[in-house]
């Protein structure tokens, strides 16, 4: 079998995204192998350079979403600047960008002109709502995701205010999904020999994400309400208050609630019209809930999840971040927190790949770029330019 780097090796990615939506999508690309190329502003390099948390100077932000890429600056509104990256394009699978819609155009270098210099090229682009629509040219950052989808709305407790989630969920979707229409962007030319452009909301994104939320609204004409930890559609399915603190129980199905029955001693209830189907269950929630929590209030956390676990129904303690980093599964058999080193912050821990490839392990292979460590490196490899030219660029501000 032939040694590769990973899963998507053989593919050039020039990156022009910043924050956090566009980096996420390249991080995930670049981690299964595919070279990315990091285009910054000359002389001031991306937003994320400047978000905390810092690291002997150096951002946690950026260092852990941009490992294993190459790190190139370049002007885009200078001419040279235009011609270097329309030869980048030239040795390019895909470009990403996230800037407002209209802004490459503006610059020139729009999708209708990069397809007729490399008709294979897959344009990515990721913007709050979309190269469509009325709201095209609003800005759009996580939070306006989160509200204008609806997740605000649904998130949070009964009487509370709608509540951002408590990570860039909005941001996170957005890179997930412009990273699965790159892919599939790619699967497709492999038979037409022709890319495509993948345009990715975060608003989009979000309002995906609701899925029985929207249904709820579409098939009953309810308005679905913040409800704590609680599911609209099974029950139990809730955070339940145990001895000593909060222990979620997942009751999914009937069989379950069987189950459940059987361990609190209550086999009756099983079969007790009130509860019998899940629909059941959920219109009597709170008599459920009643029911569940006569039980674990006695009982901590860890005991009410080993039983629970032993009789195969899901449970589970709720962690901090710092119990998952240490857990011996999450942290350690799965590997989603990886030691690594930076040549100016020195040893860092960064999330590891969620994406398990049982021949091609994504992995963290090299840490975060200095700005524009990699302009000779590129720009010699993919258009010949010497170390001369490279000084002239540099000079006139170009890179």
């Amino acid at each position: 079998m032939l040694d590769r780097k990973g899963a998507l090796e053989g593919l050039t990615v020039l990156d022009l995204t910043r924050v956090l939506a566009g980096p996420f999508c390249t991080m995930m690309l670049a981690d299964m192998g595919a070279n990315v190329i990091k285009i910054e502003q000359a002389g001031t390099g991306a937003d994320e350079r400047q978000m905390g948390p810092f690291l002997n100077g150096e951002s946690a932000y950026f260092m852990n979403l941009n490992r294993n890429k190459k790190g190139v600056t370049l002007n885009l509104k200078s001419s040279k600047g235009k011609e270097i990256f329309i030869g980048l394009v030239k040795n390019a699978d895909i470009v990403i960008e996230n800037y407002r819609p209209g802004t490459m155009e503006k610059l020139g270098l729009g999708y209708d002109v990069l397809k007729e210099i490399n008709p294979g090229i897959i344009y990515a682009a990721i913007s709050g709502f979309g190269h469509s629509g009325p709201y095209t040219k609003r800005p759009g950052y996580d939070i306006i995701a989160q509200a204008m989808s609806g997740l605000m709305s649904t998130t949070g407790w009964p009487g509370g205010q709608p509540t951002r989630s408590g990570t860039a969920m909005g941001d996170v979707l957005g890179g997930l999904s412009a990273a699965i229409g790159i892919l599939s962007a790619v699967h497709n030319r492999t038979y037409t020999q022709k890319g495509q452009k993948v345009d990715v909301a975060l608003v989009d994104s979000a309002v995906a994400s609701l899925e029985i939320i929207n249904m709820i609204y579409f098939t009953e004409n309810r308005l679905p309400q913040r409800i704590g930890n609680r599911y609209e559609s099974v029950y139990p399915y809730d955070s339940f208050q145990a001895k000593d603190d909060l222990v979620i129980i997942a009751g999914g199905n009937d069989k379950l609630w069987q189950l459940f029955c059987g361990v609190i001693g209550r086999p009756e209830l099983a079969d007790h019209p009130e509860y019998q189907r899940t629909r059941d269950r959920v219109k009597n929630h709170v008599a459920v809930k009643k029911i569940v929590e006569e039980w674990t209030c006695s009982r901590t956390v860890s005991e009410i999840v080993e039983q629970l676990l032993a009789t195969g129904i899901p449970a589970a303690p709720i962690y901090t971040i710092e119990q998952v980093a240490n857990d011996p599964h999450i942290a350690g058999a799965r590997e989603m927190f990886v030691q690594t080193e930076h040549p100016k912050a020195g040893s860092i821990k960064l999330t590891g790949s969620h994406i398990k490839l049982s021949d091609t392990k994504p992995g963290i292979r090299t840490p975060s770029p200095a700005l524009g460590e990699h302009n000779q490196e590129v720009l010699s490899r993919l258009l010949g330019l010497t170390d001369s030219d490279l000084q002239a660029l540099k000079e006139e501000g170009v890179i």
